[in-house]
């Protein structure tokens, strides 16, 4: 199983920017799927972008434009660059990793390896 963790979480005012990362253990097969989510309190975890083994990204409507997810397989890393981020964007992060493509935004069900979470909070 995939081991990850991220970091790079904050604080930042309205219209901010911020970075995490995420380091993964090496992937031993094929197709990976690797994936944001995050979740503010009291509410259920939501994808926020997913990225399959090419490089193909996809995006929650509410961070596209703003948030972009990336990585480096050779230093098994993901990103994930949000700019001008707003309040509703406070919550905590989370890295995911699934075998097999993505085929859009997965479900929370889909993926097999998750992270503790860093925590972005976006002050007005």
């Amino acid at each position: 199983q995939v081991q990850v963790s991220e970091s790079g979480g904050g604080s930042v005012q309205a219209g901010g920017s911020l970075r995490l990362e995420c380091t993964y253990s090496q992937i031993t097969y094929n197709n990976a799927c690797m994936g944001w989510f995050r979740q503010s309190p009291g509410t259920a975890r939501e994808t926020v972008a997913s990225i399959e083994s090419d490089g193909t990204a996809t995006y929650r409507g509410a961070v596209r434009g703003r948030f972009t997810i990336s990585k480096d397989d050779a230093r098994n890393m993901l990103y994930l660059e949000m700019n001008n981020l707003t309040p509703e964007d406070t919550a905590t992060y989370y890295c995911a990793a699934a075998y097999g493509y993505c085929l859009g935004l997965p479900m929370e069900s889909r993926y097999d390896s998750w992270g503790e979470g860093t925590q972005v909070t976006v002050s007005s």
